[in-house]
């Protein structure tokens, strides 16, 4: 019965030939994974990860790429997309004839040859491939199919000893591929299934021109699937030619917060903003923060003085090295760093439970970047607190935020440090204005499975229901 089902499900390989897309917006299911026609294998190894129910764009997409259709995904971080398509990719990969040598056998066995590579997903950072080939891992432990993960900042000769042996789904960063491809490490002609994760975020560190190369030498007849947590304007051309009457998943418009973060600003002196920090860390239930500076260098700063402050902090940004990003990342899981700086870039990768506080140290110059950081808190049914410094001149940033989330951020007035708030920041003797500027800085190219299950609670800190009146950035300069 189960093969028929999936002999069913797998018997469609090229996108449908409706001439319009089709908008998902199904409610939430209430039959659990296994109403998504799922094969016991996959659902056994969901079961044991603790997840009992789909996330909103899992149950939108699993079917519709389980028939093969090509699809435009859209959702906030922290939603669950990496299982939305890991999940019906290990099944559509699998096939009918796998799935009845499965029930033969009783379980995995490895293939009589070297498979060659049938599935390519494109991920912009290190981190970010790293988490979605342990999701494949991790979902597809029952089944026989080999997930190889490549980037750069680490030695080349063992990635390609692994693809050498033969692999099934490869998860990659564009540079690091193209590496591959010019020593013709790695070939496509079995390719099937084509991903391209986080797609603005690769766009904008410029990857594009890496990413047509590759489009190149893929074949023409693949499924193709696009999930990003944003979609902007710029991207539609590269949609367009990559997607062919595709089914479009979007479970929150990117404008949105959730409403499991509380988000607070405090508006500050550029110079204080470091004492603010250190006493939040001192009044609030601070157990585990993600803290975003806009530049590289700002990170490596904060970090330095939290740690020479006694707080356990660590750094991450493209130019640590993969190593050194690892232990951050793996201290900050393990609890044993309680305060993790980002950048933007990096943190597209941080797929971290019981975060339990966002703070913006300087603010970002988009919306929808602030949305993106803030979603790394509040996950699942737990609870989160996002956090914004905003000087003098970034009061601008919060007032574009407020317009695009239709919501204003409350403001806390009984901090400390409220007496530099409007102060201009002064030049710098070279004439520059200070570091971070109003500008903000885009970072170079140098640089889940379903949602996380825990998260920290309400803070306890002093200012859990601060103040409000009217737009932050025109309330702080009234004050």
């Amino acid at each position: 019965m189960v093969f028929k089902l999936i002999q069913k499900l797998t018997s469609s390989s090229t996108p449908s030939s409706a001439s319009t897309s089709a908008v998902k917006t199904a409610p939430r299911s209430t039959g659990g994974f296994e109403s998504l026609g799922l094969i016991e294998p996959i659902l056994r190894a969901v079961k044991s990860e603790g997840y009992e129910n789909p996330t909103p764009i899992q149950e939108q997409s699993i079917a519709s790429i389980l028939d093969g259709r090509d699809m435009l995904g859209c959702a906030q971080t922290g939603t669950g997309k990496t299982a939305a398509f890991a999940l019906p990719m290990l099944q559509r990969l699998l096939g009918p004839d796998g799935l009845e040598a499965l029930s033969h056998e009783g379980n995995k066995s490895a293939p009589k040859q070297a498979p060659l590579v049938r599935a390519l997903i494109l991920a912009p950072t290190r981190e970010l491939a790293l988490q979605i080939s342990d999701s494949f891992k991790t979902y597809g432990k029952h089944l026989p199919l080999k997930t190889a993960v490549v980037f750069g900042g680490v030695g080349i000769e063992p990635q390609i000893t692994t693809i050498r042996r033969g692999i099934d789904i490869l998860v990659a960063t564009p540079g690091r591929l193209i590496d591959l491809m010019e020593r013709r490490v790695v070939t496509f002609q079995n390719l099937e299934i084509l991903v391209l994760d986080e797609a603005d975020r690769m766009l904008d560190m410029g990857f594009i021109h890496d990413i047509k190369r590759i489009l190149k030498v893929l074949p023409l007849k693949r499924q193709n699937l696009l999930f990003s947590a944003t979609i902007p304007k710029e991207v539609q051309g590269l949609i367009d030619s990559i997607l062919h009457n595709p089914v479009t998943v979007k479970v929150t418009p990117v404008s949105s917060t959730s409403d499991q973060v509380e988000q607070r600003v405090y508006h500050v002196g550029r110079a204080d903003k470091k004492q603010l920090l250190l006493h939040i860390l001192d009044t609030e239930n601070v157990t585990r923060a993600l803290v975003f500076t806009r530049t590289k260098h700002n990170a490596n700063k904060l970090e330095q003085f939290l740690s020479e402050s006694g707080v356990q902090a660590a750094a991450i940004h493209g130019n640590k090295s993969q190593s050194a990003r690892q232990r951050a990342l793996d201290g900050f899981k393990a609890g044993k760093i309680r305060i993790l700086v980002a950048s933007d870039i990096a943190a597209r990768g941080i797929d971290v439970d019981a975060i339990s506080h966002v703070i913006n140290f300087e603010m970002p110059n988009e919306p929808e970047t602030y949305v993106h950081r803030i979603g790394r808190t509040g996950r699942a049914e737990a609870r989160g607190v996002a956090m914004s410094f905003c000087d003098y001149e970034e009061q601008r940033y919060v007032a574009t935020i407020e317009r695009m989330t239709r919501k204003d951020i409350p403001v806390v007035t009984d901090h400390p440090f409220t007496a530099g708030a409007n102060a201009p920041v002064p030049p710098r003797q070279d004439g520059r204005r200070g570091s971070g500027g109003g500008r903000g800085q885009r970072q170079g190219r140098s640089q889940g499975g379903p949602r996380g299950r825990s998260g920290a609670g309400n803070s306890s800190g002093h200012s859990s229901s601060p103040a409000r009146a009217g737009s932050s950035a025109n309330r702080s300069r009234r004050s």
